[in-house]
């Protein structure tokens, strides 16, 4: 039974190779889709084929490719392959994507979520010719049912062109009632502030609106979200957490957070996932989350009671986590909301509602200072995400790693790390399975000394101190944040030399 109710976008009905016929070479494309969820599942793959009967003719065939953040093999991955893409924002983790990017091939502009949709509606990134998005369901009146992620939608609903939209049938109709999408934005000077003053408070209404006179083609699927399944949490990242959570408490007998936290941040991954299940095994209770993304760990926090409610753009669940929320997803109705990412990652909201922000890390160096997106300073991992909307205005945040890589090659603690996103000024703890450096309220030679004793593998501690020993030493009037320029950069010049720092 079709899910498209309403007869002005039943009467676009069409298939996916007549839905991608209406993209053209050089169009920009907003895509729905956030961490593997809510994704376009048929039009893309056609697209691509479209786009490599291009290439085979001789015709230049690219598009620019707009989504909410990362997206899935079906997505970036086929449009990678068929070399369709010219740009890329805000977010990729595709490694075919990721390999042309460093390549060159593509150009990848790595933005603060939060930011992307506003200054995308600003005008700052040209026109969006056509916007792609999956939704649940199609209602009579035309108000579209979101589906497993929100991200940017909205906005590509608004301001796109023309629209394309997938209804999914193997999203559970149940859906409806799930999301809170806020359509009180404006322009400046005319914006107004956002009356939200707890994390689960509704400022929106359940449903995704679209003129459906700029609907050109509307395609009917039934295929699943890319579900990544997570390792069980190992020894370091079992470590991160118990340390994560003793610091935790400590916050609470210090009088500087209440018994039941503050809200929850966390990125995605292994390492956030344990400090979750960490939690799941404390004391802590009636904690809320207001954050990007539900993994896994948290549906555990839901149905235990240690987490009573939570706030995201979408889910990043495994295969068992999305067979355990299809099962129960009544009793997660008005306990899980999906908004729009710029509200989620929005900065003000995220100072105001006092957030705990909790995001991995590839690098921080002895100052404090944080890569998180790129390899030996030039080729980038993923991108930026949300960690630093949240980083820069948590009222507490944590950045997290193992103190090594690459079985110990890798020092995770640098000198100078080759690539900066968050800089000491946003940094106020940093955890590896060695230990914890609050660095809150420190100078940068007091902050180092806590990061090496606490958080550098003992195999490369005693070179960091000799490394700021010598460098205090070297210039007696340059002393605040010492550093031996010849020598800032050199760990990771030696990996690249001999395979170890």
């Amino acid at each position: 039974m079709t899910r498209v109710s309403c007869p002005v976008l039943r009467s676009r009905l069409r298939s996916a190779d007549e839905a991608a016929a209406l993209i053209h070479a050089g169009d920009n494309v907003g895509m729905s889709g956030f961490t593997g969820a809510g994704y376009p599942k048929a039009v893309p793959a056609a697209l691509a084929r479209r786009i490599a009967e291009a290439h085979e003719r001789g015709d230049d065939f690219r598009i620019g490719l707009w989504t909410g953040a990362s997206t899935a093999p079906e997505v970036d991955g086929v449009l990678a392959e068929a070399h369709g893409i010219a740009t890329r924002l805000p977010y990729n983790s595709d490694p075919t994507l990721r390999a042309l990017i460093n390549a060159g091939e593509v150009d990848y502009v790595d933005t603060h979520l939060s930011h992307f949709a506003p200054q995308m509606w600003f005008g700052f990134y040209g026109r969006l010719n056509i916007a792609v998005v999956e939704v649940t369901a199609a209602l009579p009146d035309g108000l579209l049912v979101p589906s497993s992620s929100v991200g940017n939608n909205k906005t590509w609903l608004d301001q796109a062109d023309a629209v394309i939209l997938e209804v999914n049938h193997w999203q559970p109709r149940e859906f409806e009632g799930f999301h809170d999408i806020y359509y009180g934005t404006a322009l400046p000077p005319h914006r107004r502030p956002l009356n939200l003053v707890d994390p689960m408070e509704r400022i929106g209404e359940p449903y995704l609106r679209v003129d459906p006179q700029k609907v050109v083609a509307v395609v009917e699927t039934n295929a699943p979200d890319r579900n990544s399944p997570f390792d069980p949490p190992g020894e370091a990242s079992r470590a991160i957490a118990a340390h994560l959570l003793d610091f935790l408490r400590h916050e609470v007998t210090a009088g500087r957070m209440p018994p039941q936290l503050l809200p929850l941040q966390s990125g995605v991954g292994n390492v956030a996932n344990a400090v979750l299940a960490g939690l799941d095994g404390s004391e802590f209770t009636g904690l809320v989350a207001y954050t990007e993304v539900l993994q896994d760990a948290m549906l555990d926090l839901l149905d235990s009671g240690t987490l009573r409610a939570a706030s995201a753009t979408s889910f990043g669940l495994s295969d068992r986590g999305v067979a355990r929320f299809m099962e129960h997803i009544d009793a997660y109705k008005g306990r899980i909301l999906l908004r729009s990412e710029e509200i989620s990652n929005h900065p003000e909201l995220i100072r105001r509602l006092g957030v705990i922000a909790m995001n991995g890390m590839i690098e921080a160096d002895i100052y404090g200072n944080v890569n998180s997106t790129h390899v030996m300073g030039s080729a980038v991992m993923n991108g930026i995400g949300g960690s630093g909307d949240f980083a820069r205005n948590a009222y507490l945040n944590f950045f997290l790693s193992p103190s090594t890589a690459k079985n110990g090659s890798i020092s995770t603690i640098v000198p100078m790390v080759s690539h900066v996103d968050h800089t000491e000024h946003d940094v106020q703890v940093i955890v590896t399975e060695q230990g914890l450096a609050d660095l809150r309220g420190l100078s940068p030679a007091d902050r180092a000394e806590r990061i090496i004793a606490n958080c550098t593998h003992p195999d490369f501690r005693d070179r960091l101190s000799d490394y700021v020993a010598r460098a205090t030493a070297s210039r007696p009037t340059a002393r605040h944040t010492p550093h031996l320029l010849d020598e800032a950069l050199s760990w990771h010049q030696r990996y690249l030399d001999t395979g170890r720092m």
